[in-house]
């Protein structure tokens, strides 16, 4: 069923590694926590955090979904961007712009937050800090000093998770398309 480095968990034995910890049993299905359960204080620390990143937190969630597709691109997780390629959908996020953080400097539509956000993620990858043009520019751009927290801490939380997805080589759950919706890898899943 999976050529994961460590084994998924039964679905039956991660529902009741969640419930010993008070992790939703949505996330316990998911093949990332049926890893993660193998410590399930840690899959708690991990689910708490993304779960507060994605419905708890200020910055725009449109910024949010485009960094994480930009990093499940740059980073070559396939996991990471089937995943969100279906939430950002959900939230409203255009086919068009989720394809287009592929090669994101070319692409006329995105606003200066998209842009900015794009560029912090791309810095963040390349150097592991955003330089002070960009972070001049996420200032001007962000409404405050929250969404400036939360998209360095967004950039970051989900370059780990990709990393780790990568590492650990956690599969698409069953039925998943890889790479939605073309298909096209990128270079660094190669």
């Amino acid at each position: 069923m999976s050529d994961s480095r460590i084994p998924l968990l039964s679905s039956e034995a991660a529902s009741a590694a969640a419930s010993e910890v008070s992790l939703p049993d949505a996330l316990a299905q998911l093949n990332i926590f049926r890893v993660l359960l193998h410590d399930p204080k840690v899959a708690k620390g991990v689910g708490d955090l993304l779960l507060t990143m994605l419905f708890g937190g200020q910055l725009e969630a449109r910024l949010r979904e485009l960094v994480i597709m930009r990093i499940g691109w740059s980073t070559g997780s396939n996991y990471e961007w089937t995943q969100h390629w279906r939430i950002a959908l959900e939230l409203g996020v255009p086919e068009a712009d989720l394809l287009a953080v592929r090669d994101w400097p070319d692409h006329a539509a995105f606003s200066e937050a998209d842009r900015v956000a794009l560029q912090a993620t791309d810095e963040m990858l390349e150097n592991g800090v955003v330089s002070p043009e960009t972070w001049a520019r996420i200032e001007a751009t962000l409404p405050g000093p929250a969404e400036c927290i939360e998209l360095l801490l967004a950039i970051g939380l989900w370059h780990l998770v990709s990393q780790f997805l990568r590492s650990v080589q956690i599969p698409l759950e069953e039925g998943v398309a890889s790479w939605p919706p073309d298909g096209r890898v990128p270079p660094a899943a190669s």
